[in-house]
């Protein structure tokens, strides 16, 4: 073939045709466009003459407002989005530039009047000169981009009408023939008619165009009798592409809606075996410290565990296990470097595992060991919880009955000794401090069953603290206010658990010993975006010893917010009462500075 083709030969020829139709039209739409505004700038470019006139008259007169506003309007022309065209005009900008500089020199002069009516007259005609040469250039560079545009049309006219007739002759003598040729050969073959030969000679496309079809007519009945065996073997291949893609999602979807217990593997190894068409299949599952498995999942109903045969332990540390044949594949499950057991493909001695079926097994492997990883982190998380439950259990206990019941506990034994000694007044002083140790200690465990079985439920943190403001407001009479603004803020259950326990805690502190009549609770959030509690009574005000008066209390909101690392203030009121105070910056915030 010639080093210019047919084709390449017709592309250029079009090309250029193209190309000097486009140069043409951007040309002259790039020369209309900047003549588009060429009046404009002459009108306003003229205009500065008469601003300066009028500015310079103005100077002359008392009115100072006028002055300046005649002042910023010329400034303001100056600016104009006219002149920024004329940035690439060198002699143009040189002389706008020069006018503008003079005018800037000129100005302050001119507003201040401090230029004699002669000084006035010589620095204006100066910048007139100026003005003049600018408009000037400006409407000679006019003139010349009309003069280009016609000489522009004229050329492009006569270089488009000579290369077509150009091109309209080459493409009659050189592409009209061949093509009917072809055609009449093409109409042969699409009647059946195979044996039709085309005899065109062309060293160029055509010419090959007509080999290949030639070729073609040879090779169409070959093709045409093998077409639906590929049609079938494609269709085969996209029926098993959907049949693993739509087991691998049924699988994910059994791992995402809950965690699969072993009678799940089963199920799934079941259809494993058919999708991948391997019956000898084995999940050994292992725990963390054993080197035996704890359960073998076989598909069907096979009798024989060959794990329980073997030491099957070694397949945690080999892909091909000693002591087994180089017919065994096995697919750890592991997950974040713990490793939950392997899955074992056996297949008859002499055959291998295609490509797509050792990449489904591993697949299945990878999903296996997520499940059980999610079923090892959902017992973790519940254990931690029951723990931090015992724990909290513990301290309220500690922090409660423990102390008052070893208060009473001394009471007795000073009691023993005053019995022993017939002290009646000691006994009588012990009675009493026994009773009222007793209604302490009673009235602490029930408010320790109440907040254990206090709770935050689906309905979210508002609804509980509504309920507990309705539940002290009708044990105390007084008059529970609660405003809540933290609708658009995602607490974690543990913030909300203790914001309730501290909110509940010091609302029962204001029934018990304000002596008032109204409690207020705010709970908001500031615009750092901090949260912020507050819980105000009208009462009496809290004591100095208000620590040894509810020590209990005051202890539990103190560490309740140190849980949330804020800082928590308890004060008496200027304006009468008592005050708490807490803020605290919540987890998702604290997560977003971090990352």
């Amino acid at each position: 073939m010639r080093q210019f083709s047919m084709v390449t030969r017709i592309n250029i020829a079009l090309a250029c045709i193209v190309t000097l139709a486009i140069g043409t039209m951007l040309a002259s739409y790039w020369l209309s466009d900047k003549a588009d505004s060429d009046a404009l700038a002459v009108n306003v470019a003229g205009s500065l003459r008469m601003q300066s006139y009028r500015v310079a008259w103005l100077a002359m007169q008392p009115d100072e407002q006028k002055l300046q506003e005649a002042t910023t309007q010329f400034n303001q022309s100056w600016q104009h989005p006219i002149f920024t065209r004329f940035t690439q005009h060198a002699e143009i900008a040189k002389q706008f530039n020069t006018a503008k500089q003079h005018w800037q020199q000129l100005e302050p002069q001119v507003t201040q009047r401090t230029l004699t009516l002669g000084q006035m007259e010589q620095a204006l005609g100066r910048q007139m000169v100026l003005l003049e040469q600018l408009v000037s250039l400006i409407q000679q560079d006019a003139e010349d981009k009309i003069r280009s545009f016609r000489t522009l049309q004229l050329i492009a006219l006569l270089a488009t009408v000579l290369l077509s007739a150009i091109v309209i002759y080459w493409v009659k003598v050189m592409v009209q023939q061949p093509l009917e040729e072809l055609i009449k050969g093409a109409r042969q073959v699409a009647m059946g008619d195979f044996t039709k030969r085309v005899s065109v000679v062309n060293n160029d496309e055509l010419g090959a165009l007509a080999h290949s079809f030639n070729k073609m007519s040879d090779s169409i009945s070959y093709m045409y009798g093998n077409l639906e065996k590929r049609v079938d073997e494609q269709t085969e291949a996209l029926k098993h592409s959907n049949t693993t893609l739509r087991f691998l999602y049924n699988t994910a979807q059994r791992i995402s809606e809950h965690v699969p217990e072993y009678l799940d593997f089963t199920q799934i190894i079941a259809e494993l075996k058919t999708v991948v068409k391997v019956d000898n299949l084995e999940l050994c599952l292992f725990t963390k410290e054993g080197d035996k498995p704890y359960m073998q999942v076989l598909p069907g109903d096979s009798e024989s565990d060959p794990c329980a045969q073997k030491n099957c332990g070694d397949c945690l540390s080999s892909p091909q296990p000693s002591g087994c044949s180089s017919d065994i594949y096995n697919y750890l499950l592991q997950r974040d470097q713990k490793k939950y057991g392997v899955l074992v493909a056996r297949i008859d001695e002499g055959q291998e595992l295609a490509l797509w079926q050792q990449k489904l097994l591993a697949a299945v492997a990878d999903q296996l060991a997520l499940a059980m990883s999610l079923k090892s982190e959902e017992e973790q998380v519940r254990r931690l919880a029951l723990m931090q439950e015992r724990t909290v259990i513990a301290r309220e206990l500690h922090d409660s009955l423990a102390q008052a019941l070893s208060y009473l506990k001394i009471q007795v034994t000073r009691l023993n000794k005053a019995t022993q000694k017939d002290d009646k007044d000691t006994i009588a002083d012990v009675s009493a401090e026994l009773k009222q140790g007793l209604d302490a200690a009673y009235r602490q465990l029930r408010e320790l069953l109440t907040t254990f079985r206090l709770k935050v439920d689906g309905s979210g943190l508002h609804s509980a603290l509504q309920m507990t403001a309705k539940q002290l407001s009708e044990q105390s009479g007084m008059q529970i206010k609660l405003n809540y603004q933290l609708t658009n803020v995602p607490l974690a259950p543990h913030e909300e658990i203790h914001l309730l326990q501290i909110i509940r805690e010091a609302s029962q502190n204001a029934v018990h010993h304000s002596a008032g009549t109204e409690v207020v609770i705010n709970l908001q959030q500031q615009e750092d975006q901090s949260i912020v509690l507050s819980i105000e009574d009208n009462g009496v005000g809290i004591p100095q010893s208000a620590e040894k008066m509810n020590h209990y209390g005051l202890a539990i909101m103190q560490e309740r917010s140190k849980h949330l690392g804020g800082e928590i203030e308890i004060k008496r009121r200027n304006a009468g009462g008592t005050g708490v105070y807490f803020s605290f910056t919540p987890g998702y915030l604290m997560q977003q500075q971090s990352a």
